[in-house]
């Protein structure tokens, strides 16, 4: 069966959804790779790499012929209107936002699997595209924090006299908070955090950093994700955070529930609390924004304080959010590979839960 790989159109996307080791391991299980010309060069991986790993290169058309499609950002609708029936695309759907693409996928009769429905079971955690991608998000974030803000991350003692550290909050302890905190201590901050789950406190002190307590209840969700907030419980929260961002030199916010509007945890009266020449870096500013004044790729300024809000900012570590993302596609399709031939298995949970195209019909 045809494996083909196209190159991401869609504006500020950077990633490739195969790269040469798992072109490899997809060869060995019987299946062959066709990548579209150029598809990896952004992320920093050329064509002649994937022709010595066994890759075919070819051109845009390959989709036509394809038995499966790898991708990262959803199809153009005009791209999935080419592939054959039976075909099967595995990538980021955002099937919220995408009715159109997914009626197309129907009316052609062809399967299509999105990454953020993978379920949250031990036996996914190989193929868990949200959870790598955020690794990698969370990194960024805490990098950017300290490039942005106009002092340093860790104590210094120099003859001039002593620089004191800075001191950064981590607004949610899930993969890309913990991730931010993990790299805001590496870099010498020192570091908090607030997660509406207490089941998050003892992560976020093994890493070194101190846990906010407030007095309001916990949000434990299913899967790992905090419960939907009361906007009264949401006020609240915002009112007992104030001091802890009026303290801090930098606030990273990270939380985000996939598919979902990002929960609001900044609001403007938080942010004028803060002083001038401190920065909050959010992460969820494409799906919303944790802080109010947040815009997608822009830099706003406000009393002296930088919002900086997040755009696709895994593409910015493109070569090794490309290979995670990668292998990640290819444990969930080697998933369904036997003989050579990708067949997905509905009774498999796994396969079920990212299953939203199947058989002509768009599946809730």
């Amino acid at each position: 069966m045809k494996v083909v790989v196209p190159r991401e159109t869609a504006e500020h996307e950077r990633r490739v959804a195969c790269v040469p080791d798992t072109v490899t391991r997809l060869g060995a299980a019987g299946l062959s790779v066709v990548i579209e010309r150029d598809a990896g060069s952004a992320a920093g991986y050329p064509d002649e790499l994937y022709v010595a790993a066994g890759a075919e290169i070819a051109d845009r058309s390959a989709l036509k012929s394809a038995d499966v499609v790898l991708a990262v950002q959803p199809l153009p609708t005009a791209d999935a209107a080419t592939l054959h029936e039976g075909a099967l695309v595995l990538s980021f759907l955002q099937p919220a936002a995408e009715p159109e693409l997914l009626k197309t996928f129907a009316a052609r009769k062809v399967s299509a699997m999105s990454l953020e429905r993978l379920p949250r079971i031990s036996r996914a955690q190989s193929m868990d595209a949200l959870s790598s991608q955020s690794l990698v998000i969370g990194y960024r974030a805490a990098l950017i924090a300290a490039e942005r803000l106009p002092r340093f991350f860790p104590l210094l003692m120099t003859a001039a006299g002593t620089v004191p550290p800075a001191k950064v909050l981590v607004l949610g302890a899930g993969v890309a908070g913990l991730q931010a905190i993990a790299t805001a201590r590496r870099l010498g901050a020192v570091v908090s955090a607030y997660d509406v789950r207490t089941a998050a406190a003892e992560e976020v002190k093994s890493l070194g950093a101190t846990f906010v307590t407030l007095d309001l209840e916990a949000l434990e969700g299913a899967g790992g994700y905090a419960r939907e907030m009361t906007d009264d419980r949401a006020a609240r929260q915002r009112e007992l955070l104030t001091p802890f961002l009026a303290a801090s030199d930098a606030v990273i916010t990270t939380a985000a529930v996939p598919g979902r509007k990002a929960p609001l945890l900044v609001d403007t009266a938080m942010v004028e609390a803060m002083r001038p020449g401190t920065v909050i870096i959010d992460i969820a500013a494409e799906s919303g924004g944790n802080c109010e004044l947040s815009r997608p790729g822009e830099d706003v300024f406000h009393q002296g304080v930088l919002v900086w809000g997040g755009r696709n900012m895994a593409s910015g570590m493109a070569f090794d959010a490309s290979r995670l993302y990668a292998r990640n596609l290819a444990n969930l399709l080697l998933l369904m590979t036997k003989d050579g031939n990708v067949v997905p298995d509905l009774d498999d949970e796994i396969v079920n839960g990212c299953l939203v195209v199947h058989a002509g019909e768009v599946r809730s």
